[in-house]
Protein backbone atom coordinates (compact mmCIF):
# COMPACT_ATOMS: atom_id res chain seq x y z
CA UNK A 1 0.00 0.00 0.00
CA UNK A 2 1.28 3.45 -0.90
CA UNK A 3 2.41 5.62 2.00
CA UNK A 4 1.88 9.38 1.99
CA UNK A 5 4.39 11.49 3.86
CA UNK A 6 5.12 15.11 4.61
CA UNK A 7 8.25 16.84 3.28
CA UNK A 8 9.86 19.23 5.78
CA UNK A 9 11.64 22.10 3.98
CA UNK A 10 14.66 23.21 6.00
CA UNK A 11 15.21 25.97 3.43
CA UNK A 12 11.99 27.69 4.51
CA UNK A 13 11.61 27.02 8.23
CA UNK A 14 13.63 27.21 11.42
CA UNK A 15 14.30 24.18 13.63
CA UNK A 16 11.54 24.72 16.19
CA UNK A 17 8.98 25.25 13.43
CA UNK A 18 10.12 22.09 11.63
CA UNK A 19 9.62 20.06 14.79
CA UNK A 20 6.17 21.58 15.20
CA UNK A 21 5.34 20.74 11.58
CA UNK A 22 6.45 17.14 12.11
CA UNK A 23 3.95 16.88 14.95
CA UNK A 24 1.29 18.50 12.78
CA UNK A 25 1.95 16.03 9.98
CA UNK A 26 1.48 13.09 12.31
CA UNK A 27 -1.74 14.57 13.71
CA UNK A 28 -3.04 15.11 10.16
CA UNK A 29 -2.55 11.46 9.29
CA UNK A 30 0.65 11.49 7.25
CA UNK A 31 2.59 8.23 7.39
CA UNK A 32 6.21 9.40 7.29
CA UNK A 33 8.54 12.38 6.96
CA UNK A 34 11.14 13.64 4.52
CA UNK A 35 13.53 16.41 5.56
CA UNK A 36 15.90 18.32 3.31
CA UNK A 37 19.59 18.71 4.19
CA UNK A 38 21.06 22.08 3.16
CA UNK A 39 23.76 24.52 4.20
CA UNK A 40 22.17 27.38 2.21
CA UNK A 41 18.59 27.90 1.05
CA UNK A 42 18.12 28.14 -2.69
CA UNK A 43 17.05 31.78 -2.36
CA UNK A 44 17.26 34.38 0.39
CA UNK A 45 13.45 34.67 0.21
CA UNK A 46 13.25 31.13 1.65
CA UNK A 47 15.32 32.36 4.55
CA UNK A 48 16.43 29.35 6.64
CA UNK A 49 18.81 26.39 6.72
CA UNK A 50 19.23 24.73 10.13
CA UNK A 51 21.57 21.79 10.75
CA UNK A 52 19.49 18.80 9.78
CA UNK A 53 20.87 16.32 12.32
CA UNK A 54 19.82 18.44 15.30
CA UNK A 55 16.31 18.70 13.87
CA UNK A 56 16.07 14.97 13.12
CA UNK A 57 16.99 14.10 16.70
CA UNK A 58 14.34 16.45 18.06
CA UNK A 59 11.68 15.09 15.69
CA UNK A 60 12.50 11.57 16.79
CA UNK A 61 11.55 12.47 20.35
CA UNK A 62 8.16 14.04 19.62
CA UNK A 63 6.68 11.89 16.84
CA UNK A 64 6.47 8.21 16.00
CA UNK A 65 6.88 8.77 12.25
CA UNK A 66 9.79 7.38 10.22
CA UNK A 67 12.19 10.01 8.86
CA UNK A 68 14.27 10.08 5.64
CA UNK A 69 16.79 12.76 4.72
CA UNK A 70 15.99 14.00 1.21
CA UNK A 71 18.80 14.15 0.62
CA UNK A 72 22.17 14.18 2.38
CA UNK A 73 25.34 14.60 0.32
CA UNK A 74 28.10 12.62 2.10
CA UNK A 75 30.94 13.42 -0.30
CA UNK A 76 32.39 16.90 0.46
CA UNK A 77 30.88 19.21 3.07
CA UNK A 78 30.72 16.40 5.60
CA UNK A 79 33.07 13.41 5.44
CA UNK A 80 31.24 10.08 5.06
CA UNK A 81 32.73 8.85 8.36
CA UNK A 82 30.96 11.72 10.12
CA UNK A 83 27.72 11.18 8.19
CA UNK A 84 27.89 7.53 9.24
CA UNK A 85 28.02 8.58 12.89
CA UNK A 86 25.20 11.11 12.43
CA UNK A 87 22.97 8.57 10.66
CA UNK A 88 23.66 5.89 13.25
CA UNK A 89 22.71 8.25 16.09
CA UNK A 90 19.61 9.38 14.18
CA UNK A 91 18.58 5.75 13.74
CA UNK A 92 18.81 5.32 17.53
CA UNK A 93 16.88 8.55 18.22
CA UNK A 94 14.03 8.34 15.67
CA UNK A 95 11.41 6.08 17.17
CA UNK A 96 9.61 5.47 13.89
CA UNK A 97 12.76 4.45 12.03
CA UNK A 98 15.39 6.41 10.11
CA UNK A 99 16.52 6.17 6.50
CA UNK A 100 19.58 7.96 5.14
CA UNK A 101 18.70 9.45 1.77
CA UNK A 102 21.85 10.32 -0.21
CA UNK A 103 22.76 12.03 -3.45
CA UNK A 104 25.64 13.68 -5.27
CA UNK A 105 24.64 17.13 -4.03
CA UNK A 106 24.73 20.69 -5.27
CA UNK A 107 27.50 23.28 -5.30
CA UNK A 108 25.10 25.52 -3.37
CA UNK A 109 25.82 23.51 -0.23
CA UNK A 110 29.04 21.65 -0.89
CA UNK A 111 31.38 24.43 -2.09
CA UNK A 112 31.65 26.08 1.32
CA UNK A 113 34.97 24.48 2.30
CA UNK A 114 36.69 25.95 -0.75
CA UNK A 115 37.06 22.67 -2.65
CA UNK A 116 36.59 22.52 -6.39
CA UNK A 117 33.15 21.28 -7.42
CA UNK A 118 33.72 17.93 -9.20
CA UNK A 119 31.96 16.88 -12.41
CA UNK A 120 28.97 14.58 -12.07
CA UNK A 121 30.88 11.41 -12.93
CA UNK A 122 33.44 12.02 -10.19
CA UNK A 123 30.75 12.88 -7.65
CA UNK A 124 29.04 9.58 -8.43
CA UNK A 125 32.31 7.73 -7.87
CA UNK A 126 32.76 9.60 -4.59
CA UNK A 127 29.25 8.66 -3.51
CA UNK A 128 29.87 4.99 -4.23
CA UNK A 129 32.99 5.01 -2.06
CA UNK A 130 31.20 7.02 0.64
CA UNK A 131 28.55 4.28 0.84
CA UNK A 132 31.32 1.72 1.28
CA UNK A 133 32.90 3.74 4.10
CA UNK A 134 29.62 4.24 5.94
CA UNK A 135 28.60 0.61 5.74
CA UNK A 136 31.98 -0.51 7.06
CA UNK A 137 31.54 1.78 10.05
CA UNK A 138 27.99 0.59 10.70
CA UNK A 139 29.39 -2.88 11.44
CA UNK A 140 30.79 -1.49 14.70
CA UNK A 141 34.25 -2.79 13.83
CA UNK A 142 37.48 -0.80 13.82
CA UNK A 143 37.81 0.63 10.31
CA UNK A 144 40.84 1.78 8.36
CA UNK A 145 40.09 2.71 4.77
CA UNK A 146 42.48 3.94 2.08
CA UNK A 147 40.48 4.70 -1.03
CA UNK A 148 40.55 6.84 -4.13
CA UNK A 149 38.59 9.64 -2.49
CA UNK A 150 38.60 9.04 1.29
CA UNK A 151 40.83 7.91 4.10
CA UNK A 152 39.64 6.68 7.46
CA UNK A 153 42.17 5.91 10.18
CA UNK A 154 41.24 3.42 12.92
CA UNK A 155 37.68 4.68 13.39
CA UNK A 156 34.94 2.83 15.25
CA UNK A 157 31.32 3.76 15.90
CA UNK A 158 30.14 2.86 19.38
CA UNK A 159 26.55 4.15 19.26
CA UNK A 160 24.73 2.00 16.73
CA UNK A 161 21.11 1.01 16.07
CA UNK A 162 20.09 -2.64 16.19
CA UNK A 163 20.16 -2.74 12.38
CA UNK A 164 22.31 -0.57 10.10
CA UNK A 165 20.45 2.42 8.63
CA UNK A 166 18.81 1.87 5.28
CA UNK A 167 20.27 3.98 2.47
CA UNK A 168 18.08 5.31 -0.33
CA UNK A 169 19.69 7.13 -3.23
CA UNK A 170 18.52 10.02 -5.38
CA UNK A 171 19.33 9.14 -8.98
CA UNK A 172 18.45 10.55 -12.39
CA UNK A 173 20.69 9.32 -15.24
CA UNK A 174 21.46 5.73 -16.30
CA UNK A 175 24.77 5.49 -14.38
CA UNK A 176 23.27 6.86 -11.18
CA UNK A 177 20.24 4.57 -11.49
CA UNK A 178 22.57 1.62 -11.97
CA UNK A 179 24.52 2.52 -8.82
CA UNK A 180 21.29 3.00 -6.86
CA UNK A 181 19.99 -0.37 -8.02
CA UNK A 182 23.23 -2.13 -7.04
CA UNK A 183 24.19 -0.39 -3.82
CA UNK A 184 21.18 1.40 -2.31
CA UNK A 185 18.23 -0.02 -0.41
CA UNK A 186 15.76 2.20 -2.25
CA UNK A 187 15.37 5.00 -4.80
CA UNK A 188 14.45 8.67 -4.32
CA UNK A 189 12.84 10.71 -7.10
CA UNK A 190 11.62 14.32 -7.28
CA UNK A 191 9.59 13.78 -10.46
CA UNK A 192 7.11 11.07 -11.46
CA UNK A 193 9.55 9.43 -13.89
CA UNK A 194 8.12 6.03 -14.78
CA UNK A 195 11.07 5.20 -17.04
CA UNK A 196 13.54 5.89 -14.23
CA UNK A 197 11.62 3.67 -11.82
CA UNK A 198 11.49 0.89 -14.40
CA UNK A 199 15.20 1.28 -15.14
CA UNK A 200 16.03 1.12 -11.43
CA UNK A 201 14.06 -2.09 -11.05
CA UNK A 202 15.47 -3.62 -14.23
CA UNK A 203 19.06 -2.89 -13.13
CA UNK A 204 18.67 -4.75 -9.83
CA UNK A 205 16.30 -2.65 -7.76
CA UNK A 206 13.31 -4.97 -8.05
CA UNK A 207 11.56 -5.19 -4.69
CA UNK A 208 13.32 -2.11 -3.30
CA UNK A 209 11.11 0.84 -2.27
CA UNK A 210 10.84 3.98 -4.37
CA UNK A 211 10.13 7.33 -2.72
CA UNK A 212 8.99 10.44 -4.58
CA UNK A 213 8.40 14.01 -3.52
CA UNK A 214 6.80 17.22 -4.74
CA UNK A 215 5.84 20.70 -3.61
CA UNK A 216 2.33 22.11 -3.43
CA UNK A 217 0.90 25.35 -2.11
CA UNK A 218 -2.44 25.37 -0.37
CA UNK A 219 -4.05 28.74 0.31
CA UNK A 220 -7.66 29.96 0.63
CA UNK A 221 -7.49 31.09 -3.02
CA UNK A 222 -5.56 29.95 -6.05
CA UNK A 223 -4.35 33.51 -6.62
CA UNK A 224 -2.76 33.70 -3.17
CA UNK A 225 -1.19 30.26 -3.53
CA UNK A 226 0.33 31.15 -6.88
CA UNK A 227 1.77 34.36 -5.45
CA UNK A 228 3.33 32.59 -2.46
CA UNK A 229 4.75 29.78 -4.59
CA UNK A 230 6.30 32.23 -7.04
CA UNK A 231 7.84 34.27 -4.24
CA UNK A 232 9.29 31.34 -2.28
CA UNK A 233 10.20 28.74 -4.91
CA UNK A 234 10.73 30.24 -8.40
CA UNK A 235 13.72 27.88 -8.71
CA UNK A 236 11.25 24.99 -9.05
CA UNK A 237 10.81 26.09 -12.66
CA UNK A 238 14.53 25.79 -13.47
CA UNK A 239 15.67 22.97 -15.71
CA UNK A 240 19.06 21.61 -16.73
CA UNK A 241 22.25 21.57 -14.68
CA UNK A 242 22.03 25.02 -13.06
CA UNK A 243 20.65 23.69 -9.72
CA UNK A 244 23.75 21.51 -9.34
CA UNK A 245 26.30 24.13 -10.42
CA UNK A 246 25.38 27.53 -8.95
CA UNK A 247 27.10 28.21 -5.60
CA UNK A 248 25.06 31.00 -3.95
CA UNK A 249 21.41 31.91 -3.33
CA UNK A 250 21.95 35.23 -5.09
CA UNK A 251 22.85 33.36 -8.28
CA UNK A 252 19.49 31.61 -8.20
CA UNK A 253 17.83 34.97 -7.62
CA UNK A 254 19.66 36.42 -10.62
CA UNK A 255 18.62 33.46 -12.74
CA UNK A 256 14.96 33.51 -11.73
CA UNK A 257 14.27 37.24 -11.25
CA UNK A 258 12.22 38.49 -14.17
CA UNK A 259 12.71 35.24 -16.10
CA UNK A 260 10.57 32.79 -14.14
CA UNK A 261 6.94 33.82 -14.26
CA UNK A 262 4.16 33.01 -11.83
CA UNK A 263 2.61 30.74 -14.43
CA UNK A 264 5.86 28.81 -14.86
CA UNK A 265 5.93 28.10 -11.13
CA UNK A 266 2.24 27.19 -11.10
CA UNK A 267 2.97 24.68 -13.84
CA UNK A 268 5.36 22.94 -11.43
CA UNK A 269 3.59 23.43 -8.08
CA UNK A 270 -0.07 22.56 -7.51
CA UNK A 271 -1.67 25.73 -6.14
CA UNK A 272 -4.91 26.58 -4.41
CA UNK A 273 -7.80 25.07 -2.42
CA UNK A 274 -9.13 22.55 -4.97
CA UNK A 275 -8.39 19.01 -3.71
CA UNK A 276 -8.61 17.59 -7.22
CA UNK A 277 -5.71 19.82 -8.31
CA UNK A 278 -3.55 18.35 -5.56
CA UNK A 279 -4.63 14.78 -6.25
CA UNK A 280 -3.91 15.31 -9.95
CA UNK A 281 -0.37 16.46 -9.10
CA UNK A 282 0.27 13.37 -6.97
CA UNK A 283 -1.45 10.80 -9.20
CA UNK A 284 1.45 10.55 -11.71
CA UNK A 285 3.70 9.32 -8.88
CA UNK A 286 1.25 6.52 -8.18
CA UNK A 287 1.08 5.68 -11.87
CA UNK A 288 4.89 5.63 -12.06
CA UNK A 289 5.02 2.96 -9.37
CA UNK A 290 6.28 5.10 -6.49
CA UNK A 291 5.72 3.41 -3.13
CA UNK A 292 5.91 6.50 -0.89
CA UNK A 293 4.93 10.05 -1.88
CA UNK A 294 6.04 13.07 0.17
CA UNK A 295 4.26 16.42 -0.10
CA UNK A 296 5.80 19.77 0.87
CA UNK A 297 3.60 22.76 1.63
CA UNK A 298 5.14 25.99 0.33
CA UNK A 299 4.68 29.01 2.58
CA UNK A 300 3.75 29.52 6.20
CA UNK A 301 0.14 28.35 6.48
CA UNK A 302 0.89 24.84 7.64
CA UNK A 303 -2.21 24.61 9.81
CA UNK A 304 -4.49 25.28 6.87
CA UNK A 305 -2.57 22.81 4.74
CA UNK A 306 -2.72 20.01 7.32
CA UNK A 307 -6.46 20.48 7.83
CA UNK A 308 -7.04 20.55 4.07
CA UNK A 309 -5.02 17.38 3.45
CA UNK A 310 -6.51 15.52 6.40
CA UNK A 311 -10.07 16.29 5.31
CA UNK A 312 -9.90 16.58 1.53
CA UNK A 313 -6.78 15.11 -0.05
CA UNK A 314 -5.44 12.14 1.91
CA UNK A 315 -8.81 10.32 1.89
CA UNK A 316 -9.00 10.72 -1.91
CA UNK A 317 -5.41 9.52 -2.37
CA UNK A 318 -5.87 6.49 -0.17
CA UNK A 319 -9.05 5.60 -2.03
CA UNK A 320 -7.08 5.62 -5.29
CA UNK A 321 -3.99 3.87 -3.93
Amino acid sequence: MTRFGYFLATEEHGPRELVRQAQGAEAAGFDALWISDHYHPWLDSQGQSPFVWSVVGAIGQVTSLPVTTAVTCPIMRVHPAVVAQAAATAAVMVRGGFTLGVGTGEALNEHILGLAWPPASRRLSMLEEALEVMRKLWTGKLVTHRGEHYEVDTARLYTLPEEPPKVYMSAFGPKALGLAAREADGLIQVAPAEEAVESFRDKGGEGKPVQGGLKVCWAPSEEEARRVAHHRWPNEALTGEAPQLLPLPRHFEQLTDGLVTEQMVADEIACGPDPEVHVAAIRPYLEAGVDEVYVCQVGDDQEGFFEFYADEVLPRLRAEA
